[in-house]
């Protein structure tokens, strides 16, 4: 599959070596086509990994993952053009983070609204699904590295799109019984409001941590 990737950062790189070496073709999307982080990541991950703006990545890729900084993700999207993302599948890892007063950090939308509701009005035609996005990076791609079985997440609207990223999801190692399903998009609500427990917690522990759901 061609995949995109948004954002340059750990989370878009972990994501995007890790689609790649699951033989996907990616392109690294961000603000400009000769983003610095970006080549470089491709010219590490191989034949099938390349870079571009976000325009040029949304349009290469039949699904999109969206691993920008909360605050940009929307801009991101904007830049990247609704018309490159009609009727595509888009994974969002972001959280509505705002580290303006330090840490632990604030959400920017929360309660009635998330930064997945706010990114599927952008692009109302493309199927946004909210997954990974209560957990480190290397966690999301690889949940072997905790010797416990765990849980991870998904919240859409779109069946067909869920589906999909939950295949995503098998090929990362996650199992079946590993990855819940909290309903439609207005999950994602609850889902980012996870992040300051999550961000408290790591504060304490200061270690690899995820949630496991006992019943």
């Amino acid at each position: 599959m061609k995949i995109a990737v948004f954002g340059t950062g750990g989370v878009g790189e972990t994501i995007g070596s890790k689609l790649v070496e699951l033989g996907h073709e990616v392109k690294m999307g961000s603000r400009t086509a000769n983003n610095e982080k970006a080549a470089a990541w491709a010219k590490k991950a191989g034949a099938k990994a390349s870079a571009g703006t976000f325009a040029e990545a949304a349009k290469f890729g039949e699904l999109i993952f969206n691993a920008t900084l909360g605050a940009g993700s929307v801009e991101a999207f904007k830049m990247a053009g609704e018309e490159n993302c009609t009727g595509k599948t888009v994974v969002d890892i972001s959280n509505p983070l705002d580290f303006s007063k330090g840490f632990p950090p604030f959400l920017f939308v929360s309660n009635t609204d998330s930064l997945a509701e706010t990114l599927q009005r952008a692009v109302p035609k493309a199927k946004v699904v909210k997954a990974l996005n209560t957990m480190p990076a290397a966690l999301m791609v690889n949940p072997r590295l905790l010797k416990d079985s765990h849980h991870t997440f998904v919240a859409g609207s779109d069946e067909g799109a869920k589906t999909q990223v939950k295949a995503l999801l098998a090929s990362f190692g996650w199992t079946a019984d590993e990855v819940i399903d909290v309903g439609d998009l207005t999950g994602a609500r609850a889902l980012e409001q996870y992040l300051p427990l999550w961000a408290r917690l790591y504060g304490t522990l200061k270690t690899m941590f995820n949630v496991k759901i006992v019943r």
